[in-house]
């Protein structure tokens, strides 16, 4: 059992679960905040277990020109603070509903008209859920 004994002086992973103290997503509600997002909520879900992410962030915003910026400057300040950048986003060219998927954040910045259609609150109802004032 030689080759296993390297095993023992590697340095473990430790996995940290996120939480509302997260630098990510302390960095998501400011980029937000900063651009004049509305109606901020997040959603925890890692108490569900049919969840995809820990957390939800929703936001809505008045125009599509500002759904872009909020986007834009999320993704922005998170490669700039947090040296992560997003797996996934769409919604990108219709601009009425873009989601940033962080794995373990996913970003909603919608219009008020989608919002009120997918009515994601609802549909995670289970989820403790915060409003982040301005």
């Amino acid at each position: 059992m030689e080759p296993l004994s390297v095993l023992k002086s590697r340095k473990k992973n430790t996995v940290t679960r996120l939480s509302r103290n997260s630098k990510i997503f302390k960095t998501i509600i400011k980029a937000i905040q900063d651009k004049k997002g509305e109606n901020i909520v997040s959603l925890d879900l890692r108490k569900i277990p049919e969840a995809s992410a820990d957390f939800f962030i929703v936001c809505q915003a008045s125009s599509g020109i500002q759904v872009r910026a909020i986007s834009d400057y999320i993704e922005e300040q998170v490669k700039l603070l947090c040296e992560e950048i997003p797996y996934k986003h769409e919604g990108k060219q219709a601009l009425q509903w873009v989601l940033i998927d962080y794995v373990n954040i996913v970003v909603h910045v919608m219009r008020p008209e989608s919002r009120k259609f997918y009515r994601l609150e609802e549909m995670w109802s289970d989820a403790e859920s915060q409003l982040h004032e301005l």
